[in-house]
């Protein structure tokens, strides 16, 4: 996968809590966590749960989630 955004934090997925739209899902990246908020449907179609890796992806004030 190529992307243009180069601050890609690699970590494991400690939590995932859908909400009634919107899911925040925290990624643990050596001790300290980051937390995305992205929709159901992302985490739906990535396929994100507990233990996986991933990678937050962070653009300007947005923090997304890449899975390969």
């Amino acid at each position: 996968m190529k992307i243009s955004a180069r601050n890609n934090l690699r970590g494991r997925i400690v939590d995932v809590v859908k909400g009634a739209t919107t899911a925040h899902v925290r990624i643990d990246i050596g001790g300290a966590v980051v937390t995305a908020a992205i929709t159901n449907e992302a985490v739906d179609d990535l396929k994100l749960k507990v233990g996986d890796t991933a990678a937050a992806v962070i653009k300007a004030s947005d923090v997304m989630i890449a899975v390969d």
